[in-house]
């Protein structure tokens, strides 16, 4: 996962970290300001922004001062407050499985791979063609997920324990990339763990600075949850680096966001 802080993807972070608590949509003018400040400039906020309301996240409309401004859509809302569960919650450690199976006509073989590519985004593991597996935790996600995408008439969901034949950490190991996953929570720490080492031993950042180290974090840090569903522990080697990675985050939401707030603030 190298790091790579495109303009969309940095919108979308701020409007998850900060861009909820204005009251209406955000001013096009606060968002060359914000997003400038993480080193976007204005001509690309704007291409980014049209983007994002050509693909549905977001919607325009006017400031109070009649300016310019774009908000959620609603689906934007819903995508994001089940990334707020992700990114920010502790998983519950089940052995519970969701699986889900899956059939798309040949004639519809597009809706075929958005499907796998959807399932695979939302942390699944592939066991066979048209057979995937997540912890049943992520249940709730996948079904805003499908609906919202409306494969839903294509998918049959089912929850359970694996009874075999393989040992569960073996299986586990076939149905995800286990060092790629790994290789992911490392190149955070080794971007991330030198950020937080420094806010430990300096001084307080301004919060124009917090706003900048948190909003680099946290773009970087909310794809780890999806890739990485949440295994239990038992089931992952020894030495898994997911646990550092997720304690190096909380550290840094907890002394970044709040200052950051300040710049950010409507």
């Amino acid at each position: 996962m190298v790091e790579q802080h495109t303009p969309r993807s940095l919108i979308v972070t701020f409007y998850g970290a900060y861009g909820r608590a204005f009251e209406g949509p955000v001013p096009v003018s606060a968002l060359i300001r914000l997003l400038g400040a993480a080193g976007v400039d204005a001509p690309s906020v704007r291409s980014s922004v049209s983007r994002l309301k050509r693909r549905g996240f977001l919607v325009p409309g006017r400031a109070a001062d009649g300016s310019a401004a774009y908000g959620l859509s609603e689906e934007a809302r819903q995508l994001l407050d089940d990334g707020d569960r992700r990114i920010y919650g502790s998983p519950q450690l089940s052995e519970e499985w969701l699986v889900a199976v899956f059939s798309v006509p040949e004639q519809e073989r597009s809706k075929r791979h958005l499907l796998r590519s959807r399932l695979g985004r939302l942390g699944f593991g592939a066991v066979a063609p048209g057979v995937w597996i997540a912890p049943a935790r992520l249940y709730q996600e996948t079904v805003h997920t499908l609906e919202r995408l409306h494969l839903t008439p294509y998918v049959e969901l089912f929850r359970g324990a694996h009874l075999g034949f393989a040992p569960t950490p073996e299986a586990v190991a076939r149905w995800w990339d286990l060092a790629a996953l790994a290789k992911q929570h490392e190149e955070f720490l080794d971007a991330h763990e030198p950020v937080l080492r420094a806010l430990q031993s300096g001084p307080e950042p301004s919060p124009e600075e917090a706003y900048r180290g948190y909003l680099l974090a946290l773009d970087t840090w909310r794809r780890l949850p999806y890739a990485d569903p949440g295994l239990p522990r038992k089931l992952l080697p020894a030495g898994w680096p997911g646990d550092r990675a997720a304690a190096v985050f909380s550290e840094l939401h907890e002394r970044l966001r709040r200052n950051g707030a300040l710049f950010a603030r409507p």
